[in-house]
């Protein structure tokens, strides 16, 4: 099957984005992730539409509700959660989105979203309640504004015949000069500012303070010249260091956990200093044109079957206990994880909510930092 067969496989179901991405792999093709998601959504006008980040758009994700309804969800790619927002306060009208728990209070107060009818997800007793109890999660009657789905780091994929480590892993890894030209990072400030704030030792609890935004964009600046691309096509990130164009990146678990699949010589860095944790989930347009369909959408992200997709495929925690029990402790600690997301997440720096205005702030800075001011 050649590429084009290939795509047109994808766009019908029949072919993973996944399994087509690691044949790109294979052969050292590299493609982006946004025009295929932005051509299904507008195909299928009656079912309902999901709007998610780069490689959530793919079958294994939504075969229950394939079944269901004869066919998959309409999918619409962004390649921030900023970004996404910035659409749908433009008017831009779907079904369910894909936040994380550091935006989620910012994006109920926008009044674009409905409280989740917890009684109509069949697997919610299944969730593990810690994800579901976060800051601003808690809606009028019991519901909640943000459906749990999936749990994990950002941190350093490097190549460990490339890159020669000097001591324990530490996010210098991506500030070390001997590599200049050969590193990667993640675009988005999302990720890329709050791990910058890891390397300059900022606290948490302080990230909004002047004193804060000058460390942390002083050490972003000394990161750039040595940055050989910002992108948010995580599957450009993968194939570099799969060429071995670079040598280490910042990346989200499932880029490590694919590059080892193909047998390509990498570590997920456990940094010193700490990774960056998040817990993500789904949210419900309050306009959203097909309520009942928005509600397959959740139950299917929640299946044991997507679980175990999620774990073993991608690397990433999910929401959902049972989908552990399809795997041993040793295999759970080799990819970083564990039945209790609390030991994962506890031992990083863990995304906090943060005001409108620094979300504004930070972005405007990083932008500005990435064109070189």
């Amino acid at each position: 099957m050649d590429v084009v067969d290939q795509l047109g496989a994808v766009r019908e179901g029949k072919l993973s984005r996944r399994a087509f991405t690691k044949g790109l792999l294979a052969s050292g093709v590299a493609m982006a992730t946004v025009p295929m998601g932005a051509r299904q959504a507008r195909a299928a006008g009656e079912q309902a539409t999901y709007f998610t980040w780069g490689g959530y758009d793919i079958p294994e994700l939504f075969q229950a509700y394939q079944e269901k309804n004869g066919e998959l969800p309409n999918f619409s790619v962004f390649g921030a959660s900023e970004e996404a927002l910035t659409k749908m306060r433009g008017g831009f009208v779907v079904d369910v989105a894909h936040p994380c728990n550091a935006g989620m209070p910012r994006w109920v107060s926008t009044g674009l979203f409905q409280p989740i009818d917890t009684s109509r997800i069949a697997a919610f007793g299944d969730v593990i309640p810690s994800l579901v109890d976060l800051p601003g999660n808690d809606a009028e009657g019991g519901n909640i504004w943000m459906m749990p789905f999936d749990w994990g780091q950002t941190s350093i994929t490097y190549r460990t015949d490339l890159f020669e480590l000097e001591g324990e892993e530490s996010w210098d890894m991506l500030w070390d000069k001997r590599y200049g030209g050969r590193l990667g990072s993640l675009a988005s400030g999302g990720d890329a500012w709050w791990c910058g704030a890891i390397k300059a030792g900022i606290d948490f609890e302080n990230l909004d303070s002047e004193d804060a935004f000058t460390k942390i964009a002083a050490v972003m600046r000394e990161q750039r010249p040595l940055i050989r691309v910002y992108t948010d096509d995580t599957t450009t990130l993968e194939q570099a260091l799969s060429s071995g164009e670079m040598a280490a990146a910042m990346t989200w678990n499932s880029s490590a956990t694919l590059l080892k699949s193909e047998g390509i010589p990498v570590k997920f860095a456990d940094p010193k200093e700490g990774a960056l944790t998040w817990v993500c989930g789904v949210m419900i347009h309050k306009d959203a044109p097909n309520i009942d369909r928005a509600y397959d959408i959740i139950e299917s992200m929640l299946s044991v079957e997507t679980g175990k997709f999620m774990i073993n495929d991608y690397g990433y925690g999910h929401s959902n206990a049972k989908s552990f029990a399809e795997f041993d402790a040793e295999t759970l600690a080799g990819l970083g994880l564990s039945t209790n997301p609390d030991d994962i997440l506890s031992a990083g720096h863990f995304q906090r909510p943060m005001t409108q205005d620094w979300e504004t702030r930070m972005n405007e800075t990083f932008e500005q930092i990435k064109a070189g001011f």
